[in-house]
C-alpha cells in the first residue's frame, strides 16, 4: 500500500533511479533521440548543469522514484531566454497514476514564479498518448518538423506544442534561477499540491 507520496527538487545522487526509468525510453523507443544510454557520470553533470537554473523534479512513492520532468533552456540567443523546453518521464508501471500531470502542473507553476513565459514540448510522432495528454494540459500544436530525426531504421517527425505559462509583459525582468526561489512557502506549496494530484 502506498502512503507516501512527493515531488521534490532532484538530488545528483538520484542519476540510478532516473536512468533506470530513462535508459528504456533509448534503448526500446523514438520518445527520444538519444541512441546510447549515458553512464551515472555523465548523468550527473547533465543533472548538475540543468538544475543549477531550471526546474527538475522527482516523484517518489514509498520512496521510489517511479517519474520525473525538467525544463531546460529553448535555444541559446538571449531573446529566447523567457522560453524552455519541458520532458516528462514516468515508469510505465505507474501511467495511471498521474504522476506526469502532477509533475507538469509543479513544473508549470514554479516556471511561471521563475519568470518564464512560454513552455514547449517535443512530441516524436505518432504518439497519441502523449499529444492527448499534452492538448489536455493546454499545450497547442504549432508546428511538425518533417523527417528530422532518423532512429531504429526510419525517418522520424517531431510535433512541436506550446504552452503559455504567463501573460507577456512589456520589459519582462530576467528569469530568476531556481536556487533563488526554491526555499520560499510558495515553493513548498506548489510541490505539496501536485503531489496531491497523483492517483493511487
Amino acid at each position: 500500500m502506498i502512503n507516501s507520496k512527493i515531488i521534490r527538487l532532484v538530488h545528483t545522487d538520484d542519476c540510478v533511479s532516473l536512468l533506470d526509468i530513462y535508459g528504456p525510453y533509448i534503448a526500446d523507443t523514438t520518445v527520444t533521440f538519444e541512441y546510447e544510454i549515458p553512464d551515472a557520470d555523465a548523468f550527473k553533470e547533465r543533472i548538475r548543469n540543468i538544475s543549477g537554473t531550471y526546474p527538475w523534479l522527482v516523484c517518489e512513492l514509498n520512496g521510489k522514484i517511479v517519474g520525473y520532468a525538467y525544463a531546460s533552456r529553448h535555444r541559446e540567443r538571449a531573446a529566447y531566454q523567457w522560453s524552455v523546453d519541458l520532458s516528462v518521464y514516468v515508469d510505465p508501471e505507474y501511467h495511471r497514476n498521474y504522476i506526469a500531470k502532477a509533475l507538469y502542473s509543479a513544473l508549470t507553476k514554479i516556471l511561471k514564479l521563475q519568470g518564464y513565459y512560454n513552455a514547449y514540448a517535443g512530441i516524436t510522432l505518432p504518439n497519441e498518448k502523449s499529444e492527448r495528454f499534452h492538448e489536455s494540459f493546454g499545450f497547442k500544436l504549432i508546428g511538425v518538423y518533417e523527417n528530422v530525426g532518423y532512429k531504429f531504421g526510419k525517418w522520424l517527425d517531431v510535433g512541436w506544442y506550446w504552452l503559455k505559462i504567463a501573460e507577456h509583459i512589456d520589459e519582462p525582468p530576467n528569469p530568476k534561477p531556481i536556487t533563488e526561489i526554491c526555499g520560499t512557502k510558495e515553493f513548498k506549496k506548489i510541490l505539496d499540491d501536485a503531489a496531491e494530484v497523483i492517483r493511487l
